[in-house]
């Protein structure tokens, strides 16, 4: 009999630390994930109105497409009476030919900087806009040359060009800025009408400037707001200007 208890009693010792390590070992739940709706406030930072605006609004698209017509109407109606090769069209790139708007929502809260910027052009991801792409074509099929006038810097010239040539966005002559240079473009819009570009080796007669800017037009600044409408008289017939709520001079 005294054998039998102690027997026993050595079986639940030894059981004892059985049961204790199986019950360390469990591991706790983990905890539930946070809702979906709080995951995706937190990643995606509210758009403000004018990125809202360019990225969804019918109106912006309707002003864009408006403005491409417009434009069209006019090297249609000067095509018809000028040699070919004679003539040229001017636009700016940023926001007239092709958006940059997925470089805006990405810096929501970050703001514009000269590193962020250039890793953008190196992308090469922007877009064309509704109509530029047609009205290209259109003056090319007319017989007139294109003059793509933009402040991205030489550096970022070539990334530029390789946008237009994948979205097949024509054009003669990309003329950038020149790395520190000042960013005044009216030298190079003199050049174009001068002969002195690579759209042509001869004078053109610029028909037609495009533009999202003020400063992308002959002699215009931000002053022409004080000078009344006569200051104006360019816009619709020969300037044509496009909608951008995001960023410009107007802001300085």
């Amino acid at each position: 009999m005294l054998m039998q208890r102690l027997l026993l009693v050595s079986a639940l010792t030894v059981g004892v630390p059985a049961c204790h390590s199986a019950r360390s070992l469990a591991v706790p739940a983990p905890a539930p994930p946070p809702a979906p709706a709080a995951q995706a406030s937190a990643a995606v930072p509210a758009l403000p109105n004018d990125i809202r605006w360019v990225q969804r609004s019918a109106e912006y698209h309707a002003a864009i497409i408006q403005a491409y017509r417009l434009a069209t109407m006019r090297v249609e109606q000067q095509g018809a009476t000028r040699a070919s090769g004679s003539w040229a069209v001017v636009l700016d790139a940023d926001e007239t030919v092709i958006s940059n708007l997925q470089y805006q929502i990405e810096r929501i809260g970050l703001g514009y900087s000269g590193e962020s910027w250039a890793a953008w052009v190196h992308r090469k991801e922007a877009t064309p806009l509704p109509g530029a792409a047609v009205f290209l074509n259109r003056v090319r099929q007319l017989g007139g040359r294109i003059a793509i006038v933009t402040n991205r810097l030489e550096s970022e010239c070539e990334d530029t060009i390789a946008v237009f040539e994948a979205r097949s966005l024509p054009f003669d002559a990309m003329l950038c800025r020149a790395d520190k240079a000042p960013s005044d473009k009216n030298p190079r819009f003199e050049a174009v009408a001068a002969g002195k570009t690579p759209a042509a080796s001869a004078p053109l007669t610029v028909v037609a400037f495009v533009g999202d800017n003020i400063l992308d037009f002959p002699a215009a600044s931000q002053a022409l707001r004080e000078k009344g409408e006569a200051a104006f008289a360019d816009f619709g017939v020969r300037y044509f200007m496009l909608p951008n709520p995001m960023y410009g001079s107007w802001e300085r």
